[in-house]
């Protein structure tokens, strides 16, 4: 209870916002989402796949507010250059308030740390903060709450919690801490809250070394990009996989679950997850920076994955490399808007063809900057067995639909074997050319529209955006005229104001069915640039790069229609092909 007696206040659950307004906070071993009203509605403790201490996005009870008590302001905010440090700012009728938020970076696994400052910049303010973490999607609210040393400590579900610099906060009736902090003018105020799976025995950190370590260990962590007009955005994309990158493990696809793409068309699917295509395009895209650490941790997750599962290989894995939990509805919580609560995914069931050529380009790539250690080497020649032995079966492909001879499944493999026998031994590269040449000449027979490109499937004529991928990654030869054929068919058929669509579902118009699909919009943009279009591959690259609201994240799908993103936040693809696109077309330089 506040001192003066009064109850205090207990603000109802979050009210969600449209994608666009929410920015990201991440350490490689979970992320938070903050909303434009300073209240984070997402964070997983202790790991990405964990479940939320934070749940509001999806209608859960958790939530940490940090906002001018001012019932009247207007927001904005920006990312802190070549980081994911994120500074809210509110202009109210009383002044304007700044709170710069991050979480301690680089990250500890087992403990996350989240830190904001407020600040007055130009007259006295009172700032509202309200904490009430609650574990297990909202359902474990604080207990044994206490003050210790001037901070306020608890626990929530079988997560320890400490909250410093705080004082003025007070316990309320509903198990959180409430209370109004008052900041003079150019003065700030620090608030450090600290989640650990472990007992949090050690005295509370200072706010100003927890500070200098997330800001060195940023600028530690970024390429030198420099020049282009896309500077700023490429290097925030790399900034964003990094941020959802565990070093030394997997990349999770996005740092969210259950937002949906179309609403209530049971398409909300939990992306926590490293999926083994993301690594390749995360790891593809990192390396042409000239920075190797994200190439290094792709190379490494997947050698491992493919060392132990061989055959048996999983499309998607925990960033640590375990099995994905089966997929699950909680039906105790509202969710998003058009959506219910969706955990787990069913996609560790299905073989997917092209995961087995994206690994070959991966650690193709790897080996071309002498990269590829010894077990490394072991896992690129099994892949090219487990090609080899598998190419003729039907898959779910890159859609992750019923298994059928997909066309883009095969020509990934031709490119990745190429790509791995350009790097191999004499001894086994032609082998891997021969059969690089075989599986080519099998899509040709089959796959080969009659209008002289490349078709969807063996038993589908249609075209689709994924088809473009090949020609990029060197299936064929860059003036193969199928590549040409298929380029200009998808472009016709597929877009729409600037935008690309994976493939047309039915009869229906396009946009109808689905979002457009920012992956397909920079993958036109470089197939356009390699087929000699400078000019048109800076249309697509530009028109797709603003398909992003204030913070500058993408989802995985783009309402063209309502201007909104759509699917879980942020998709990390979209960020690596965004940054490999701003490198390929010349938009930065790497210094």
């Amino acid at each position: 209870m506040p001192d003066d007696g009064e109850p205090a206040r207990s603000p109802p659950i979050s009210d969600p916002r449209v994608l666009r307004e929410y920015a990201l906070l991440a350490d490689g071993h979970r992320g938070a989402l903050i909303g434009p009203d300073g209240d984070v509605v997402w964070l997983c403790a202790p790991g990405w796949a964990d479940p939320p201490i934070f749940s509001g996005l999806l209608g859960g009870r958790g939530r940490y507010l940090v906002a001018p008590a001012c019932p009247r302001f207007v927001w904005g905010g920006h990312y802190e250059a070549e980081s994911l440090i994120w500074v809210s700012r509110w202009v109210t009728t009383d002044g304007v308030v700044e709170a710069r938020e991050a979480l301690l970076f680089p990250g500890d696994p087992r403990r996350l740390v989240l830190l904001r400052r407020v600040r007055a910049l130009d007259r006295d303010t009172v700032v509202r903060v309200r904490l009430d973490p609650r574990a297990d999607f909202g359902r474990a609210p604080l207990v044994g709450i206490r003050r210790e040393a001037g901070s306020w400590t608890a626990r929530t579900g079988d997560l320890y919690v400490r909250h410093s610099e705080g004082e003025r906060l007070r316990p309320t009736d509903d198990a959180a801490l409430d209370g109004e902090l008052h900041v003079p003018a150019g003065g700030r105020h620090d608030l450090v809250l600290e989640v650990s799976a472990d007992p949090l025995d050690e005295p509370p950190p200072d706010p100003d070394v927890l500070w200098r370590i997330t800001e060195q260990g940023w600028r530690a962590a970024m390429p030198r990009l420099t020049g282009g007009g896309a500077r700023r955005d490429a290097a925030f994309a790399y900034a964003v996989l990094r941020g959802l990158s565990s070093p030394g493990g997997g990349m999770v696809a996005a740092a969210s679950t259950a937002l949906p793409e179309r609403a209530h068309a049971g398409r909300n699917y939990d992306y926590r997850y490293a999926w083994i295509r993301d690594q390749s395009f995360a790891g593809q895209a990192a390396a042409l920076t000239g920075r190797y650490e994200l190439l290094d941790d792709a190379a490494a997750f997947l050698t491992a994955r493919v060392l132990a599962d061989g055959d048996r290989l999983a499309p998607a894995y925990t960033v640590t490399g375990g099995p994905v939990p089966q997929q699950n509805d909680l039906g105790f919580l509202p969710g998003y808007p058009g959506a219910p609560v969706r955990i787990g995914n069913w996609v560790r069931e299905q073989f997917q063809l092209d995961a087995f050529g994206e690994i070959l380009l991966l650690l193709a790539a790897a080996a071309r900057h002498d990269r590829l250690p010894h077990d490394s080497w072991q896992a690129l020649n099994l892949c090219a067995r487990i090609v080899e032995d598998r190419w003729h079966e039907p898959d779910a492909g890159i859609w992750e639909l019923p298994a059928r001879q997909w066309t883009h499944s095969k020509l990934t493999c031709v490119a990745g074997l190429r790509a791995a026998a350009r790097v191999a031994p004499t001894a086994v590269a032609g082998r891997w050319a021969g059969l690089a040449d075989a599986i080519l000449a099998d899509v040709a027979a089959h796959g080969t529209h009659s209008s002289g490109r490349w078709q969807r499937a063996y038993d589908d004529e249609r075209v689709d955006a994924a088809l473009l991928l090949p020609g990029i990654r060197g299936a064929v030869p860059a003036d193969d005229p199928r590549t040409e054929a298929t380029r200009h068919a998808v472009l016709a058929e597929l877009e729409r104001d600037g935008y690309l669509y994976r493939f047309r579902p039915d009869r229906r118009p396009l946009g109808d069915a689905e979002g457009a699909f920012l992956l397909c919009g920079f993958a036109a943009a470089l197939a356009t640039w390699r087929a000699g279009d400078q000019v048109a591959a800076n249309r697509w690259f530009e028109r797709n790069r603003a398909a992003c609201g204030p913070p500058g994240l993408y989802t995985e799908e783009y309402d063209v229609g309502q201007r909104q993103l759509r699917g879980n936040l942020p998709q990390a693809f979209v960020h690596a092909l965004m940054l490999e696109t701003a490198v390929a077309l010349g938009q930065t330089d790497v210094g």
